[in-house]
C-alpha cells in the first residue's frame, strides 16, 4: 500500500470504510491495456470484503478487462465545505476509498444473484417485495441484447481518507465570515 502523503487524513478504521463503501452511490473503475488508461463510473455493491458491479457482457470495459485483470477502484464523497476565517483554510468535508486489485467475471449463478440483490437493496431498498429470482438474472438481455454480466474485484490494498468536519464549520449561503471571528 502506498502510504496518503497528508497521513492526518488517513482513515484505518475497517468498520467506518465498508459502512462508507456499503452506502457510497457511485464509483470509478479504473483499468488499463498497457497502452491507454480508460476510467467509467459505474453503481456498485460491496458484499463481504469485495467489490461487484453489473454491466453488459461484450464492449470496451470487457477488452480492457480481458487485456488486463488488475484494476482500480475510486469512491468518493463530498459532504460540503468547509468554511474558515482565514481563505487558506476553506476545505472540503469528504471521505474517500481507493482500492486496487484483481477484476473477475462472476461465473457462479448464486453469487451473481447475491451480488445483483445486494445492488436492489442499496439502491432502491424495500421496492421489491420478493427477492430476485435466479432466473432473471441468468436470462435478462438489454435493450441491445447483450447478457448481464457481473464482476468481482478482490482488493489487494484498499485506502482510505477524509476530512470529516462538523456541522458547526460547513459552510451554508447567507453564512458570513463576520459569524466565524
Amino acid at each position: 500500500m502506498i502510504p496518503i502523503r497528508y497521513a492526518k487524513r488517513t482513515i484505518t478504521d475497517k468498520e467506518q470504510i465498508d459502512q462508507f463503501l456499503s452506502q457510497a452511490k457511485t464509483g470509478h473503475l479504473g483499468m488499463t491495456n498497457g497502452i491507454e488508461p480508460y476510467i467509467i463510473p459505474l453503481n456498485f455493491c460491496w458484499l463481504a470484503g469485495k467489490l461487484y458491479f453489473h454491466g453488459a457482457d461484450s464492449g470496451r470495459k470487457i477488452e480492457m478487462i480481458q487485456a488486463n485483470n488488475r484494476v482500480c477502484f475510486s469512491v468518493c464523497e463530498e459532504y460540503g465545505t468547509i468554511a474558515d476565517p482565514v481563505p487558506a483554510h476553506v476545505d472540503t468535508a469528504y471521505m474517500s476509498v481507493l482500492l486496487s486489485g484483481t477484476i473477475e467475471r462472476v461465473q457462479e449463478p448464486e453469487e451473481m444473484r447475491e451480488a445483483m440483490q445486494a445492488m436492489l437493496d442499496k439502491y432502491v431498498p424495500g421496492y421489491f417485495s420478493e427477492p430476485l429470482p435466479l432466473q432473471h438474472v441468468l436470462k435478462y438481455r438489454s435493450s441491445m441484447g447483450s447478457a448481464t454480466a457481473v464482476f468481482r474485484i478482490t482488493p489487494d490494498t484498499i485506502s482510505a481518507k477524509g476530512n470529516l468536519a462538523g456541522e458547526e464549520k460547513k459552510f451554508y449561503h447567507g453564512r458570513k465570515v463576520e459569524q466565524d471571528v
